[in-house]
C-alpha cells in the first residue's frame, strides 16, 4: 500500500521527531486496523515554509505526476495565509492541486482526503495576534473545505483539536504541533480513512 503525503511543515512534521509525523503516525494506524495488508512508509512532499504554488512546483521538479499511489493527502495553506497572499489565487490552485491528487490515486476520487489547516493562533506564537490569525484561517479552511466537498474529496477537520491549547500539544519550537497532537488528529479520522481503503 502506498501513501503519497503532500504540504508544508505540518505534513513533515516540523520539531518533531520523523516517527511523529502524522503521515506516518496514519500508516502505524492503519497496519494495525488492517493487518493483511503491507503498507510502506509514507512518500513525503512538502517543507516548511510552502505555499500552494510552491508544492505544485516540487511536484514538477520530482515528476511525481509519472507514479501513482494508493492513497493521497492534502493538506496545505498556511503559509498562503502567512505571507499574505490572497484567498482567491490560493482556491485556484488548491483546485489543481485537488486535481492532480486525484490522477496520483490513479483517477480513484475515493482514495484523496484533505486534511484542514490548523490554527497556529493557539499555539504560543500566535497567541499575541490571534483574532487575526483565527479569523484569516477560517476563511481559508471555508475554501478548502468547500472546493474538496464540490470535488467529491472526504475533508477532515482537524482545526478544532489545533484550538484546544494544551502545552503537550505544542512542539519545542512553540509554533508546530507536538507529535501528540498529530496523534490526536490521526485518531480523529484514521477510521474514516480505513474505510475509504475497503470501498
Amino acid at each position: 500500500m502506498r501513501y503519497l503525503a503532500l504540504g508544508d511543515s505540518y505534513t513533515i512534521g516540523e520539531s518533531v521527531p520523523d516517527v511523529g509525523d502524522w503521515p506516518n503516525q496514519l500508516v502505524d494506524s492503519l497496519s494495525l486496523r488492517l493487518p493483511d495488508t503491507h503498507f510502506i512508509p509514507a512518500h513525503i512532499i512538502a517543507t516548511t515554509g510552502w505555499t500552494t504554488a510552491n508544492l505544485s512546483n516540487a511536484m514538477d521538479a520530482q515528476q511525481i505526476d509519472t507514479s501513482t499511489f494508493d492513497l493521497v493527502s492534502l493538506l496545505i495553506g498556511v503559509n498562503n495565509q502567512y505571507q499574505g497572499l490572497p484567498l482567491d489565487a490560493y482556491e485556484v490552485e488548491f483546485q489543481a492541486l485537488l486535481e492532480r491528487a486525484v490522477d496520483l490515486a490513479n483517477g480513484r476520487d475515493d482514495r484523496v482526503f484533505v486534511v484542514s489547516i490548523p490554527d497556529y493562533g493557539y499555539t504560543p506564537f500566535g497567541q499575541g495576534n490571534r483574532s487575526t490569525i483565527s479569523m484569516e484561517l477560517a476563511q481559508f479552511n471555508a475554501a478548502c473545505s468547500t472546493l474538496t466537498v464540490q470535488a467529491g474529496i472526504a475533508h477532515y477537520d482537524i482545526t478544532g483539536i489545533s484550538q484546544q491549547w494544551n502545552p503537550i500539544w505544542v512542539a519545542p519550537d512553540g509554533l508546530h504541533p507536538s507529535g501528540a497532537q498529530y496523534t490526536a488528529w490521526v485518531a480523529s479520522f484514521a477510521e474514516a480513512v480505513e474505510a475509504q481503503l475497503l470501498d
